[in-house]
């Protein structure tokens, strides 16, 4: 039987923030997602520190990196952020309107 525990080895992340000071997203990818949100959630992010509050609302996973990257490519396309935001309407509608969060 082939050996499966390698694929757990590579990780790739195609994820998607919401700010809540503009109610827009912001789509990115890594390798290490607990770490790439803690990063923007300290405002160490130029593309979102201006936009904080942020929370992860969704997460693609991917072993293959190309797989990950052409995603997050399609997804900041024009139809592909449409697609997303009409997948993830429920999400979006729920989302808290005024009050600040935190998400670690």
């Amino acid at each position: 039987m082939t050996e499966t525990s390698d694929v757990s080895k590579r990780h790739f992340y195609v994820y998607i923030l919401h700010s809540l000071k503009d109610k827009g997203l912001y789509i990115g990818f890594t390798s290490n997602l607990k770490t790439r949100i803690k990063t923007h959630i300290q405002g160490n992010v130029p593309a979102t520190h201006a936009r904080l509050p942020v929370k992860l609302i969704h997460y693609e996973y991917f072993i293959n990196e190309d797989d990950a990257k052409a995603r997050e490519e399609f997804l900041k396309s024009g139809y592909g952020r449409r697609q997303l935001k009409s997948i993830l309407s429920r999400t979006l509608g729920a989302l808290p309107q005024q009050t600040p969060y935190l998400v670690l």
